[in-house]
C-alpha cells in the first residue's frame, strides 16, 4: 500500500500557528470595531505587552479541550469546541483584568473579541477539518477476533463520528494464515483477547515486520502494563507493575484541586442551584434533596446529595434498580435536570466534605457494588480513589455502557492519573452536557449493523467489507 498521509508534525504546527495568529487578529479587529482608527495608545500598548500571555492562555484552553484532535469528530464538534474554547478564554481574561488589573482592556473589547474570534476561528477550523478529511487517507482496519467478540467491536467502529478508521476485513479463524494474506491491504490490525497466545505472538511478529499498526482492547491484562516502573539489575531491565493507587504526592495535589475547584463551582453554580431547587419543589411532592447511600474510597459508605429527579416512591415496590432509557419513574422536570446534569450540583458539598472528588469513578450503591464485586474480581480496584462527580467513563464512554465497560475506563483513569487529565476531563464534561447519547439510560439492544455483521461472518472466517 502507498505511504499514508497523517495530520501530524508540520501540518499540526501550521494549524496551531494559524489559530494563534487569527485569534490575535480577531482581538485587533475588536479594537478597530470599538474605536475605529483612534485606538487609545494605553489600551493597545497593554495588549501588545500581554499578547504572548493571552496567546498562551488561548493555546492551553484549546489543547485541554482537544481542539487539535480531528479523528472521531464531526463539524458540529469543531464548531462547539471553538465556541466553548473562546468563551473560556475570554472569561479567563475577564477574571484576570477584574482581579489582577493586569490588562487595560475595556470590557467591550473582550465582548467583541469573543464574537470576532468565534466567527473567524470557526471558518478557519472548519476549513482545516475538511482539509484533514480530504487530504489524509482512511486507515483500513482488519478485526481479528472470534465471532462472538465481533458485535461490540463493529458497533464501536461504526460510530457516526468515526471519520478515518474503516473496517475493511474481519478474520474469525485461521488467524495467522488469513492475516498474512491481507497484510498489504490493511493499515491497522485490531486483535481481541479471544485469540490464542501462540497465534497472537506469531501475528504480532508478522505485523511488526511489515511496519503495520496494532490496536488492542482495554482488557485488564493490557491496562495492568500501563505506566511501568523500569528498574535495572546488572544486565537486565525489569518492568515493575504499578499499583491502581495514587501516590501520596498525587493524592495531596488532587485533594487541593478538589477543594479549590469545588469552592469556585459553588460560587458559579449557586444561582442554578436555587432555580433547580424551586423547580423540584413546585413540580412534584417530596424532598428537594435526595440522599442515597453510595460507595467511595476504600469501599466506605457515604450519603450522596442530588436534586431529586424521580418520584418520591420510585423504588418502593421494585427495590434498587439502575436507570433505564425513558424511565417512567423520572419526573417531568427531572428528565431535563438529568440531561443537563443539574441534579449532580449538590455533590459539590460531598466534595468539600471529603466523600468525593471532582473527577473519579462514579459512585454506585452498596447493593450493586456487592453484586459487581461477586461478578467482576477486579471491581474493587476502582475504590482505591474517591468517587467523582464526573469521570473518565462519563466523558469518553456512554451513560448506557454496562459496568464492565465503565470499569475499564475507571482503571485507565487511575493508572494514567495526572492533574492535567483531571482538568481535561472537567472541561470535556461541559461538552457532553449537550450530547443526548451520554444522557441515555441502560439499553441492552444491539445496533442493527452489529447484528447484521454477526450474521455475515457466522459462516465465514474472513470477510472483505467495502
Amino acid at each position: 500500500m502507498q505511504q499514508k498521509v497523517s495530520w501530524n508534525g508540520l501540518r499540526r504546527l501550521a494549524t496551531i500557528v494559524g489559530d494563534v495568529l487569527l485569534f490575535n487578529v480577531s482581538v485587533m479587529i475588536a479594537f478597530y470595531l470599538r474605536f475605529g482608527s483612534a485606538i487609545p495608545p494605553r489600551n493597545f500598548e497593554t495588549y501588545e505587552r500581554s499578547a504572548i500571555y493571552i496567546s498562551l492562555l488561548f493555546m492551553l484552553v484549546n489543547f485541554l479541550l482537544g481542539a487539535y484532535v480531528y479523528y472521531n469528530r464531526r463539524v458540529s464538534d469543531i464548531i462547539f469546541i471553538t465556541v466553548l474554547g473562546q468563551l473560556m478564554t475570554i472569561l479567563g481574561l475577564t477574571m484576570i483584568t477584574f482581579i489582577g488589573r493586569l490588562f487595560a482592556f475595556p470590557r467591550s473589547i473582550l465582548a467583541l473579541s469573543f464574537l470576532t474570534s468565534v466567527l473567524i476561528l470557526t471558518l478557519w477550523r472548519v476549513f482545516i477539518f475538511y482539509m484533514y478529511l480530504r487530504f489524509t487517507d482512511d486507515q483500513h482496519v482488519a478485526i481479528v477476533a472470534p465471532v462472538g467478540e465481533l458485535p461490540a467491536v463493529i458497533q464501536n467502529f461504526n460510530s457516526t463520528k468515526n471519520n478515518k478508521h474503516r473496517v475493511t476485513y474481519v478474520i474469525t479463524n485461521h488467524y495467522v494464515h488469513n492475516v498474512a494474506d491481507i497484510m498489504d491491504k490493511v493499515d491497522i490490525f485490531y486483535l481481541t483477547k479471544g485469540i490464542g497466545d501462540s497465534d497472537r505472538r506469531e501475528i504480532i511478529d508478522e505485523i511488526l515486520k511489515h511496519g503495520k499498526h496494532i490496536m488492542l482492547p482495554s482488557t485488564f491484562d493490557n491496562i495492568l502494563m500501563l505506566r511501568p516502573n523500569l528498574m535495572n539489575f546488572e544486565d537486565e531491565s525489569v518492568m515493575g507493575i504499578t499499583d491502581f493507587r495514587l501516590s501520596p504526592e498525587k493524592a495531596f495535589t488532587k485533594r487541593a484541586f478538589d477543594i479549590i475547584t469545588a469552592v469556585l463551582m459553588l460560587v458559579l453554580a449557586s444561582p442554578f442551584m436555587l432555580i433547580t431547587a424551586l423547580l423540584v419543589r413546585l413540580t412534584s411532592p417530596g424532598p428537594i434533596i435526595y440522599k442515597q447511600l453510595r460507595i467511595t474510597k476504600n469501599q466506605r459508605e457515604f450519603e450522596i446529595y442530588k436534586f431529586r429527579t424521580m418520584r418520591n416512591d420510585a423504588e418502593k415496590k421494585s427495590g434498587p434498580m439502575l436507570a433505564t432509557a425513558n424511565d417512567a419513574r423520572v419526573t417531568s422536570v427531572g428528565k431535563y435536570l438529568r440531561k443537563l446534569r443539574l441534579d449532580e450540583l449538590p455533590q459539590i458539598f460531598n466534595v468539600l466534605k471529603g466523600d468525593m472528588s471532582i473527577v473519579g469513578p462514579r459512585p454506585e450503591r452498596p447493593f450493586f457494588v456487592n453484586q459487581f464485586n461477586k461478578e467482576e474480581p477486579h471491581y474493587y480496584l476502582r475504590h482505591n480513589v474517591r468517587a467523582g462527580i464526573t469521570g473518565y467513563a462519563q466523558v469518553y464512554g456512554k451513560y448506557a455502557s454496562d459496568y464492565h465497560s465503565k470499569l475499564k475506563f475507571d482503571l485507565l483513569y487511575i493508572k494514567c492519573y495526572s492533574l492535567t487529565l483531571d482538568v481535561k476531563i472537567l472541561l470535556q464534561t461541559i461538552k457532553i452536557l449537550f450530547d443526548k447519547v451520554s444522557s441515555a439510560g441502560v439499553d441492552d439492544e444491539e445496533e442493527p449493523s452489529a447484528k447484521k455483521m454477526h450474521r455475515i461472518v457466522a459462516e465465514n472466517e474472513i470477510v472483505h467489507l467495502n
